[in-house]
């Protein structure tokens, strides 16, 4: 399997998971909010933060627009579709400027592209990947284009058959792709549990080889969580300051209290997976002397007597002869006298 190369940090099975603050359009139109998000998002523990790239003409159709000209839901809408696409956009402007200061931050930029157009203008930006929306999964032309750059790709599976997606994954082989990265992702904000399958996770990796990450619409942390426990290369999950902030995505995304439990215990889910081999570490082994058991006597015993299993129990500490050792003591005779409940030593046998 071909891992993915983020100016070099390596990403897929074996590596550290990959922690994606999604803050596509919850900046709002607003670049200061924009850089506050981008600073939260790095005091949380994330290694990118992530935009959309798309335009009041790449993403909806002119009919599509006529159809949404008013809302009655004026906490996450405002005036009509159009107007709403218009100030959320992220501009070719936006776009450097807050690539620029991603850069002082020390934080990786990354972006979904939408179009042909954005592809090319992220990747004159030098950006580490091509990230591609689960709406686009069955966009062959796009696919094609994104392919047709050599570029490292993500590819979310939302809304998509597994014929879909391997339609989608040979199309960007076939045209010369990069490594490919898949999140498994469902397309409700936020879907049921019963209806989120994350052993998919496991599906798509053995059916494509390529690493496999979880884009998440749940509401909290726990399903993050349990995605890099069951082995999520990469988490992406949608970000923001506010909850109650006007926009589209506020109310389903993580605040920085739930993103920094996702990256930092994120993190010690994956260092505690650890090995398939069991192994016993030095802290452990110091550990059985005071937690293991030792033979006792129960009664007193005299120098030539024979001893029996009865003679014996095993407490605390584990430091003289254990449980598993009883069979060698058994119908020996005691070379000194004992006491009752003293810890028995070898020398104590004949």
């Amino acid at each position: 399997m071909e891992k993915l190369n983020f100016n070099g940090r390596l990403v897929g099975p074996g590596e550290p998971p990959y922690f994606i603050a999604e803050i596509g359009a919850n900046h709002n139109g607003d670049m200061g909010l924009c850089k506050k998000m981008i600073n939260s998002a790095i005091e949380c523990g994330a290694d990118a933060v992530k935009f959309q790239s798309w335009s009041s003409k790449t993403l909806i159709s002119k009919a599509e627009y006529e159809r949404n000209t008013t809302y009655t839901d004026t906490n996450r809408h405002f005036g009509s579709l159009k107007e709403m696409v218009d100030k959320y956009q992220f501009t070719h402007e936006q776009h450097l400027e807050i690539l620029a200061y991603c850069k002082t931050k020390g934080v990786e930029f990354m972006s979904s592209a939408f179009s042909p157009e954005e592809v090319d203008m992220l990747l004159e930006m030098n950006v580490p990947c091509i990230k591609l929306a689960s709406m686009d999964v069955n966009h062959i032309p796009l696919l094609k284009y994104v392919g047709s750059k050599g570029c490292q790709v993500m590819l979310s599976t939302g809304m998509a058959s597994m014929g879909e997606i391997e339609t989608a994954v040979n199309t960007l082989r076939e045209a010369g792709s990069g490594p490919i990265a898949l999140f498994h992702c469902i397309s409700i904000y936020p879907p049921e549990y019963k209806d989120i399958h994350l052993n998919n996770m496991k599906t798509l990796e053995q059916a494509f080889d390529v690493p496999v990450g979880f884009s998440d619409h749940t509401i909290g942390s726990a399903i993050p969580l349990a995605a890099v426990a069951l082995g999520a290369c990469i988490i992406e999950k949608h970000f923001t300051t506010d909850k109650d902030m006007d926009g589209w995505d506020h109310w389903i995304s993580a605040n920085p209290a739930e993103m920094t439990v996702i990256c930092k215990d994120g993190m010690n889910v994956w260092k505690a997976l650890g090995s398939t081999t069991r192994t016993v570490s030095e802290a452990e082994m110091e550990k059985r002397t005071k937690f293991r058991r030792s033979m006792v006597t129960t009664r007193a015993i005299k120098k030539g007597e024979i001893l029996k299993a009865e003679d014996f129990d095993f407490l605390r500490p584990g430091t003289g002869v254990g449980p598993e050792e009883l069979k060698y003591a058994i119908g020996r005779k005691a070379a000194q006298d004992l006491t009752d409940g003293a810890e028995v030593k070898w020398d104590d046998f004949a």
